[in-house]
């Protein structure tokens, strides 16, 4: 929790059961609204859950939305967030139908930005106080993605 903690604010040292099963609720609820597109990430081996990867924040008047991504610090650096996120694109475009993607991520989190350009994401520009956590504002980094139309 202490690396992923770093960057997520609801990863802490004590994350229960409960929470679990309520984030997993909201993620069923979430995707039957058509508001958020989760899925996990599960190591082949051990069928653990390593990671998550998802299509949030969903504009459909402007036909965007946001790509969340996870992985735990034992799988971090293996490209596993990179591939999800390649995927959960496609997915954005071919099923969700929309036009743009964008990856937010605090400008000081380096392993995020390079997932979000290895998966062929495009800087655009550093945003002054664009995400709220740790009960405070963060400038970010915003990464878009648009569909290759006609190669």
């Amino acid at each position: 929790a202490d690396v992923l903690g770093r960057w997520m604010p609801w990863c802490h040292a004590d994350y229960s059961m409960d929470e679990a099963k309520a984030w997993l609720a909201a993620c069923q609820a979430e995707w039957a609204r058509g508001t958020s597109y989760p899925y996990l990430i599960i190591e082949s081996k051990s069928h653990g859950v390593i990671g998550s990867v998802d299509i949030n924040q969903i504009n459909r008047e402007h036909s965007l939305g946001n790509i969340g991504y996870w992985v735990s610090s034992a799988h971090c650096g293996k490209g596993i967030a990179t591939a999800a996120v390649k995927l959960v694109i496609q997915f954005g475009f071919a099923e969700i139908g929309l036009a743009r993607l964008e990856i937010v991520a605090l400008t000081q989190n380096v392993a995020s930005r390079r997932v979000a350009e290895k998966a062929g994401a495009r800087f655009e520009c550093i945003v002054r106080n664009r995400l709220v956590g740790w009960d405070k504002s963060h400038d970010a980094a915003v990464y878009s993605i648009i569909p290759d139309i006609g190669g």
